[in-house]
Parts: structure tokens; C-alpha cells; sequence
């Protein structure tokens, strides 16, 4: 069986792919700041990094940060990856990186480009937003009595352990370049989304629709994050709720 390497390997997405891998029996190794023995800084690299990669064929990125800082860490992933001989370099990305022109999205694709750039077998997979950033992100909204929205933005949240399946399942073929986007199972308005969250979770909250300007909500208005034509996800929004709340107990 492959050696693999996940980045990120204890978060929400390498968390799964690493156990879909080992489940396959394949030698899973897991990088990430605090995961012995290989906790590695990507940012800093150093020499764990160096031994992390020894006789691995395949590297799966899933690590990254919202803070900043990924553009620098793909490079020395790579580096690290070249020097070991890799074959194979798998990266998740997301839908709208090169059309939605918000900051974290021009990360994502400037690792892209790193990626297709670096001389390794290459494949990248972009995905739409998990329900579970979609759960956190009304949590936090949620907070306040009035719960207040981007007007006119709609989602297409899909399930993670699809997504960590279907990476793992690319992690073990050849390289295959870009494939096909994965985008979940509906096209649904954000408000839409708000509700089911606040009825699962037994919220009352008044929900109000904000216009907002600026290029990065633009391309959100228009659905450059969107991939209605590759809605191969399964799982609902609603599914995922029930299977995290239960009924709501009403706050």
C-alpha cells in the first residue's frame, strides 16, 4: 500500500480523508501544528517536514488558514515534496476562487497556480462551502437577536465526509490535473439556509436581508461561488442539521 501524507490531518476535512485512507488500509501519515510526530509550522517548514515526506508517494493539502499565510506554506510544502520525489500532489480548493475576488479566495488560488507550477503530478479538486462553515457561521450571527444577512447571496453547501471521500478516491489514482468541481446537492437563498438553521436549533430571531457593496459581495451576488451544474453532493443541509441538533431546544 501508498504512504500518503494529509495535510491539515487533524481538521474538519484531513480528519476524514485520513481515516477513509486507513480505513483502505493505506499508511496515513498526518501533518499539522501539533500532530506528533509530525507537528510542523507549514509557514516555518523545518526538519519534520523533511522527515514527513521521506517514501511518500502521495501528499493530500487539505491544511490551511484563514489568517493568512498559505501561499508561503504551498511553497514549502512543495519544496519539501520535490526533494522527496512525490508523485503525486493533491489540493482541495474552493468554487469561485477565480471569479469571487475576496481575499481568502485570491490565497486559494494563488496555491492553485503553485500547484499546477510545481513540477510534481498534480490534481485539484474545488468544492463548494461545507455545511459545517455554514453552521458556524450562523452560530455566530445568531448571537445577536437580529440576525442579519447579505441580501440577495445565495449557497450551495455540501457534506464534508463527500468531499473527503472523493479526494481520498483521487489521492489513489494518477495525477489527473483539474477535475471536476463538486458543488452540494442544492442551489439554496441564504435566508432559506438562516431559517432551517434557526428551526433546528430552536432560535427565535428576526432575519433581515442587508445590501452590501463592494466587488467581493458582487461576485457572491452574481454566484461566482456556485457550481449549479455539478451538483453531485447528496446530503441536504436539513440532514446535516437533524444529524448535529436533533429538535431544537429553543434559545
Amino acid at each position: 500500500m501508498t504512504t500518503i501524507l494529509v495535510t491539515g490531518g487533524t481538521g474538519t476535512l484531513g480528519r476524514l480523508v485520513t481515516e477513509r485512507l486507513r480505513a483502505d488500509g493505506h499508511e496515513v501519515r498526518v501533518l499539522s501544528r501539533h500532530a506528533q510526530p509530525y507537528a510542523v509550522d507549514l509557514r516555518k517548514g523545518g526538519p519534520a517536514l523533511n522527515a514527513a515526506m521521506e517514501s511518500v508517494d502521495t501528499v493530500v493539502h487539505c491544511a490551511t488558514s484563514t489568517g493568512g499565510g498559505d501561499e508561503e506554506a504551498a511553497a514549502r510544502l512543495i519544496a519539501a515534496a520535490r526533494r522527496a520525489g512525490v508523485r503525486h500532489l493533491v489540493y482541495i480548493s474552493i468554487v469561485g476562487v477565480d471569479r469571487v475576488p475576496f481575499g481568502y479566495y485570491r490565497s486559494k488560488l494563488a496555491v492553485e497556480r503553485l500547484v499546477e507550477e510545481s513540477g510534481l503530478g498534480w490534481t485539484v479538486l474545488r468544492a463548494t462551502q461545507f455545511h459545517d462553515l455554514l453552521v458556524r457561521v450562523l452560530g455566530m450571527l445568531a448571537k445577536s437577536p437580529v440576525l442579519l444577512l447579505p441580501a440577495r447571496v445565495k449557497d450551495q453547501p455540501i457534506e464534508v465526509a463527500e468531499v473527503a471521500a472523493r479526494l481520498a478516491e483521487l489521492a489513489l489514482d494518477d495525477p489527473a490535473g483539474r477535475v471536476d468541481d463538486m458543488g452540494g446537492p442544492e442551489v439554496r437563498t441564504f435566508d432559506s439556509l438562516a431559517r432551517a438553521y434557526l428551526q433546528a436549533t430552536g432560535r427565535r430571531r428576526v432575519v433581515l436581508r442587508v445590501p452590501l457593496r463592494g466587488r467581493a459581495y458582487d461576485g457572491f451576488r452574481s454566484g461566482g461561488h456556485l457550481a449549479p451544474g455539478h451538483a453531485v453532493g447528496k446530503g441536504t443541509f436539513e440532514e446535516h442539521l437533524r444529524r448535529r441538533f436533533g429538535g431544537g431546544q429553543g434559545v
